[in-house]
């Protein structure tokens, strides 16, 4: 999912933004997340592709070497992509497994990684759904208004098999849907009418080329092979 450059209408931004890691608050974070430093950029899938057309594998084994790397991959490859969240479907590996750097309507700043997530949502009656423009790392260059639910929860576990619980709200929440669904095997192009999916397929064929460009600048910026195309 790509970072939102702009804050929604109508909610003022926090003055003094926090950051929530793996849901608890820290006094300092860096720019990018400590694991991007040990990450390899891994090609971005796009779709079409199988591998994002079908639901992803538990995993059923922590704390390995190759689960770490994922995670680490993964920070790095959503960095590169400039993007607020990233599956593990959107690099060719069909385990559940998302990342996120992404920021709420108030300037909070939610960073982490979920394996086996399993996402809750507020009851149907107390539901709020906001349409709001939403992009896929696997669809470059389209956006369209999607309708979400402006609050989320998902539970799941850290890469060493520690629960987790993580609670957003606004975009945050958006992201957290949007990551949830890649690994159920479906995008956000799925919940679009047919014009809507067909005008966002346009886009990408109109940007797409030059997505990869600006992904291909920015690994360079941060000193690594740019990913393959």
């Amino acid at each position: 999912m790509p970072v939102r450059h702009e804050p929604s209408s109508g909610r003022p931004r926090s003055l003094s933004p926090r950051v929530l890691v793996a849901g608890r608050p820290v006094d300092h974070f860096p720019a990018l997340a400590p694991e991007a430093e040990r990450g390899a950029v891994r090609r971005v899938t796009e779709v079409g592709e199988e591998v994002l057309a079908r639901p992803c594998r538990a995993v059923t084994e922590f704390g390995t070497p190759e689960l770490a790397a994922l995670v680490d991959d993964l920070f790095l490859t959503m960095y590169v992509a400039e993007g607020a969240g990233l599956a593990a479907n959107q690099v060719g590996v069909d385990l559940r497994v998302f990342v996120y750097d992404c920021p709420d309507d108030d300037g909070v700043r939610h960073v982490g990684h979920l394996v086996n997530p399993v996402l809750e949502l507020p009851d149907p009656g107390e539901r709020r759904l906001v349409d709001d423009y939403e992009g896929c790392l696997s669809v470059p260059g389209a956006a369209m208004e999607t309708p979400r639910t402006d609050r989320a929860t998902v539970r799941g576990f850290d890469r060493d098999g520690e629960p987790l619980v993580i609670e957003g709200t606004g975009y945050f929440a958006r992201c957290l849907q949007h990551e949830c669904d890649h690994l159920l095997g479906h995008t956000y192009l799925d919940r679009l009418c047919r014009r809507d999916r067909a005008k966002a397929l346009r886009q990408m064929a109109e940007r797409r080329e030059e997505v990869l460009d600006r992904r291909v600048a920015r690994a360079g910026q941060l000193g690594h092979r740019p990913p393959s195309r």
